[in-house]
């Protein structure tokens, strides 16, 4: 269960104000738009993905407090890290195999190059 950024309170997720300080947790008023809010005098923009990699498109970047879009660098890269542990190893060797598709295809060749010339010898 979150808590509110205000009052740290423990509040149901889908709730769209905080029920103690009337704190607006949603965007919109709708409870499927997290609002993302800053802690004490930082701005998102300089923990947000997006601007990172210069895609974000808000008015008030980068000296944004609240934003509906951010998305944290931190936890993006351990949720890569995660999901690719997550894998199970035929899942890991599929994607190996679509990725080194060339690789393949040239051992491929050169295993049955070598068994015609073997068979060839005889």
């Amino acid at each position: 269960m979150p808590n509110c950024p205000k009052c740290h309170q423990p509040v149901n997720a889908q709730v769209t104000t905080c029920p103690y300080c009337r704190t607006e947790l949603k965007a919109y008023g709708h409870p499927g738009i997290p609002l993302h809010r800053a802690t004490g005098e930082e701005f998102l923009c300089n923990t947000c993905t997006y601007h990172e990699d210069d895609t974000c498109t808000f008015s008030k970047r980068p000296y944004a407090k609240e934003c509906t879009m951010y998305s944290d660098r931190s936890q993006e890269s351990q949720q890569i890290t995660a999901t690719r542990y997550s894998l199970g190893w035929r899942h890991s060797l599929q994607l190996w195999c679509q990725r080194n598709q060339p690789l393949l295809l040239l051992c491929g060749l050169i295993v049955v190059s070598l068994a015609i010339a073997f068979y060839a010898r005889k």
